[in-house]
């Protein structure tokens, strides 16, 4: 289980209470909110807030509590005034087991497992995202080892089979463990027509058994979908994986736009994983939190006869958790209207 399930971001929590004149509490908001299993702090910030990503600036430590920035479910949520400004401060409930816990007690800590505790946002939505799809240029893509066929001509192989792969540069030097990629859409910036790269559409894993000449032999380790002639194999990458998220508004001036939406569904809702022609070379960090706006139309004055835009218009709230050079991941947190590719990404505020 990924890290971020064992510790959360203490950037993200931690600290005193903060001059909180920019931060607007939500109508309605409870006193006290119940931390439920399923809970993330996205979910709690925005019980409370108008603008979930400022939490911090409403988080007060308590000094009784060990490790403050760990929230359990059973935890209670209160809010507080401090020196007439409010702030956030978390009371222990009872502790909270799953069959097959471990936990150890002490007379003054609590302790039980670090997987329950709450994660920054909903995990489930973007493991594979983490880990596995990857945005290749078009010479990485086309200088890479390809499947010919399978065993006994098959054409579609799955977990368990074998298949035979060619490279022209040989395989003199083969790594042990390569992803299977089948090239996905082209991802170009509608304003500049730049190309930013292409969608590597993960399939699955393949082991390295043997080569002779510009053809290997390969075992299918794991299997997401079904791999065909013409796929793509690209050595398992070395990176760390970002799981652990601080949630924040940007630090530059952000204007970008919606590429495409993994689901391929025409409406974009909450929870979809989407591509943003915004990349590390742009600034993009992950934890940046972004407003979505479909854009104004165009209408006609009927009295000076001028075409005139109208202003974008805000319709939800996404947060950066994968960054490549020139594109990056992000995850559609709130949604007041449903998005489209082709929606503008802005600052939150």
């Amino acid at each position: 289980m990924m890290k971020s399930f064992l510790r959360l971001a203490a950037g993200c929590l931690l600290g005193v209470a903060m001059q909180v004149s920019a931060v607007e509490l939500k109508p309605g908001h409870p006193d006290v909110y119940p931390v439920k299993e399923g809970d993330t702090l996205w979910d709690i910030s925005n019980a409370f807030l108008s603008d979930p990503w400022l939490w911090p600036e409403l988080w007060h430590v308590n000094p009784q509590i060990n490790n403050p920035h760990l929230i359990y479910p059973g935890d209670l949520i209160k809010l507080v005034y401090i020196n007439g400004k409010p702030g956030l401060t978390v009371e222990r409930g009872p502790m909270v087991f799953k069959k097959g816990d471990t936990v150890k007690l002490t007379p003054q800590v609590r302790s039980e497992p670090l997987a329950s505790v709450i994660p920054a946002i909903p995990l489930e939505h973007i493991q594979s995202f983490l880990r596995n799809n990857r945005v290749l240029t078009e010479e990485e893509i086309d200088s890479s080892p390809y499947i010919l066929a399978g065993d006994e001509d098959h054409i579609v192989m799955g977990l368990g089979d074998y298949m035979y792969a060619r490279h022209s540069d040989g395989w003199e030097e083969p790594h042990q463990s390569y992803g299977v990629y089948r090239k996905g859409p082209a991802y170009i910036d509608p304003e500049t027509e730049e190309l930013l790269g292409f969608a590597a559409l993960d399939l699955g894993m393949a082991r390295f058994e043997s080569s002779e000449d510009e053809v290997a032999r390969f075992k299918v380790t794991n299997s997401n979908e079904d791999i065909r002639p013409n796929d793509r194999l690209i050595p398992t990458e070395e990176r760390k994986v970002d799981s652990i998220f601080y949630p924040k508004a940007p630090s530059d001036e952000v204007n970008g736009v919606i590429l495409h939406v993994f689901s391929g569904v025409r409406n974009i809702g909450q929870y979809d994983v989407v591509v943003l022609n915004w990349g590390s070379r742009d600034g993009a960090t992950i934890g940046d939190v972004l407003a979505v706006h479909t854009k104004g139309p165009v209408v006609k004055d009927r009295i000076t006869q001028e075409l005139v835009k109208l202003p974008d218009e805000r319709r939800g709230i996404l947060m950066v958790f994968r960054t490549f050079e020139k594109v990056s991941y992000g995850l559609i947190l709130r949604t007041e209207a449903p998005l489209k590719v082709g929606d503008v990404v802005k600052n939150p505020s």
